[in-house]
């Protein structure tokens, strides 16, 4: 049976994550210090996504992020990556919404949850 945006809603509940539906996003807020986590239902995929910050506009400061994201996706993210959209850094993850289980929610989450916690004031002090 395929799932829906119910499932995800669901699977949020069932995880004890707080969240607020803005119109078909549903909105994580972690923290006064930690940007919200966005998740979209769009089939056939669930989108999840944290908008980290701009971009420095000096290119020495830019080399030095982008070394550190990338370093980042290497070593520390499993189901998520870091990336630039419009000049903000984001931090997203895209599961297929037809296959979506719990756990596979759960641990994209707990992805991005230890990104935030450790990578967040790191990516600040070089941006």
């Amino acid at each position: 049976m395929p799932r829906t945006h119910e499932d995800v809603e669901n699977y949020l509940l069932a995880l004890d994550r707080r969240f607020v539906n803005d119109g078909g996003t549903y909105l994580i807020h972690a923290g006064a210090d930690v940007p919200p986590v966005a998740i979209r239902v769009a089939p056939p995929i669930v989108a999840v996504r944290v908008a980290i910050g701009p971009l420095p506009k000096d290119d020495a400061h830019q080399a030095s992020l982008f070394r550190r994201l990338l370093e980042y996706n290497a070593t520390d993210l499993m189901h998520a990556a870091y990336g630039i959209d419009d000049h903000t850094v984001v931090l997203s993850a895209a599961l297929e919404l037809e296959n979506l289980d719990q756990n596979e929610l759960e641990a994209t989450l707990s992805d991005i949850d230890l990104a935030l916690a450790r990578h967040i004031s790191v990516l600040r002090d070089l941006a």
